[in-house]
């Protein structure tokens, strides 16, 4: 797998409010600027999604994939939100996480991210879309929590 990707922001709400805006795929055409569609596909036995569909649409890409995710964090929204790619049409990885830890009055939301494509790009290319593709997420997702 190829290295990942990572960046930290913090959001002032709590650890719960940014897990529920994570957790609330319906709503991510709502506030991630490049997803056309999100439709859960899944669930755990506790509720949480276990596949996700996705519809991108950044003007130069557009791809349809599903993401398998892992849910590992706590009754007040701390730890780990991880996924993986399950198919796609332009992707061979999409691997990522959301890591929320519970910082003074705030949220300390680090992502995490690893994408392969089917079409050849230099790693340089990759890794500047990458960090393009975890800022942006991460300024839309502070500006939905704290909305």
């Amino acid at each position: 797998m190829a290295e990942r990707t990572e960046s930290s922001i913090e959001v002032a709400a709590e650890a719960a409010a940014v897990l529920d805006v994570i957790a609330d795929f319906p709503a991510y055409p709502e506030w991630a600027e490049q997803v056309r569609e999100a439709t859960v596909l899944g669930e755990d036995g506790d509720g949480w999604a276990d596949e996700v569909e996705f519809v991108l649409d950044t003007g130069v890409i557009k791809d349809r994939y599903v993401l398998s995710y892992d849910w590992d964090v706590d009754e007040v929204g701390a730890g780990v939100v991880s996924w993986r790619l399950v198919r796609s049409e332009m992707l061979k990885a999409l691997d990522g996480s959301y890591t929320i830890t519970p910082k003074g009055d705030g949220t300390a939301v680090t992502y995490r991210l690893a994408v392969d494509v089917k079409l050849p790009m230099l790693g340089l290319i990759k890794r500047k879309a990458e960090k393009m593709i975890i800022d942006t997420a991460l300024k839309e997702l502070k500006r939905r929590v704290e909305g």
